[in-house]
This record gives C-alpha cells, sequence and structure tokens, in this order.
C-alpha cells in the first residue's frame, strides 16, 4: 500500500466554493443565450405577423378584383355558377391555407438552443456528481 504525501499531485475535486462559482457562471450563459432567444423569437413573430397582414391584405384585394371582373365577365351566362365556383375555389383555398397553418404550428420549436443547452448542462451535472 503506497501513502501519498500531501504535496503529491492527485486527483483533484472541485470545492464546494468553486463548483458554485462554476454553476453561477453556467446559470449565467445560459440566462444570457435565453435573452438572445427570446430577442430573435420576438423580431421572428413580428416579421411573421406583419407579413402575414400583408398577404391577407393584398391577397383580399387580389381576389376581390378578381371575382368582381369574373362576376362581371360571366354573368351573362349563368350567374348562380359563377358564385358557386369562386365560393367553391375560395373554400378550397382557405381549407388548404389552414392545414399549412396547422402544420406550422406543431414545427414551431421555441427557444431550442436553449433547451437543448440545458439539457447537456444537467446531464453534464449528473456525470460531476455521480
Amino acid at each position: 500500500m503506497r501513502l501519498t504525501a500531501i504535496n503529491e499531485p492527485g486527483p483533484r475535486k472541485a470545492s464546494p466554493k468553486q463548483f458554485a462559482r462554476q454553476l453561477l457562471v453556467v446559470a449565467e450563459n445560459r440566462l444570457e443565450l435565453l435573452m438572445v432567444e427570446v430577442q430573435e423569437e420576438r423580431e421572428r413573430l413580428l416579421r411573421a405577423i406583419l407579413l402575414a397582414l400583408g398577404v391577407a391584405v393584398f391577397g383580399f384585394l387580389a381576389g376581390a378584383a378578381l371575382t368582381v371582373a369574373l362576376v362581371v365577365l360571366l354573368w351573362a351566362l349563368s350567374p348562380l355558377a359563377v358564385l358557386l365556383t369562386l365560393t367553391t375555389l375560395y373554400s378550397a383555398t382557405a381549407i388548404y391555407l389552414y392545414g399549412h397553418f396547422r402544420t406550422l404550428q406543431r414545427n414551431w420549436e421555441t427557444l431550442p438552443a436553449t433547451l437543448n443547452q440545458l439539457r447537456k448542462d444537467r446531464a453534464c451535472l449528473e456525470n460531476h456528481l455521480a
């Protein structure tokens, strides 16, 4: 059995004070990451809302102009057929767009980098404490 001297290098364990300091540094870094991601999400959401609003306004204007043009052009043939065809076309488009909207909602990830980093930190902490 070999006895190690006090001054000999051996496996070092971090003191509780050092560990707490490191933990606070990691927590500060994660908080900064969270703040950056919240800012990015806010800007992305605002940009998405403004784009959607622009699409809706100009899509409505184009649809209204097309509707008036088709109704005027085809009124002599069959007013009911023109209106029913346009209603069917607009309804199908609305259902199609709603499907894409639902897909976007299902696949939306909020703060993915922060959550991923926190998972890594937890795993590292569990390994360190074990």
